[in-house]
């Protein structure tokens, strides 16, 4: 590939993937590994709801790093997937609130001194499952599905929060289409 062709490749397509360095990211791969073990502990391995939150997770997750790794060519795709993210965690954190419910058990709110302990966990550097691994594993049902309401409420405000940085991605730089179009108009008129 000659010089002017890699200068119009780069130019055409952004540079894409990187999805692990994502706080969206690695609170999503938390939850979904948190998500397995309380399933595992608390939830019957054959019913269907074990199932699906496991999947609601595990979509969570996979959904950004896909979308990460399409924007390079389509930012509709990458925000079409983003968007799933955020509604698939949407879903799991409304299985955690019928799980507390139908068990009569609380609901922390948001001031909550243990969910306040939890939140603080996000500031920790390196975080991972195990950061969180006592309050799934160790805990009272209780307990562990609020902190995972909690770990889902960061993740959805970090989605949130890239959404909108797409949008206006978006609309000041346009998609793929557009760099197409422009591009081949550059080198038209060379």
């Amino acid at each position: 590939m000659n010089i002017k062709n890699e200068e119009t490749r780069s130019a055409l397509i952004s540079p894409h993937g990187g999805y692990r360095s994502l706080k969206s990211y690695q609170t999503a791969e938390i939850i979904y590994d948190a998500t397995t073990a309380f399933c595992n502990l608390f939830i019957d391995k054959r019913s269907r709801t074990h199932d699906q939150m496991v999947q609601a997770s595990r979509s969570g997750k996979q959904n950004i790093a896909e979308g990460s790794m399409v924007s390079g060519t389509s930012k509709k795709s990458e925000l079409k997937l983003i968007g799933v993210a955020r509604a698939s965690l949407e879903e799991l954190l409304l299985d955690y609130h019928d799980f507390l419910r139908q068990r009569g058990l609380l609901l922390w709110e948001k001031e909550h001194p243990q969910a306040q302990t939890i939140r603080k966990l996000a500031w920790e550097k390196n975080r991972s499952y195990e950061t969180y691994e006592t309050y799934i594993e160790k805990a009272s049902p209780e307990v562990a599905a609020n902190a995972l309401i909690c770990m889902i409420h960061q993740a959805n405000y970090l989605l949130d929060q890239q959404l909108r940085q797409l949008e206006k991605q978006f609309l000041e730089e346009g998609g793929f289409t557009e760099k197409l179009y422009h591009v081949r108009q550059q080198v038209r008129r060379r």
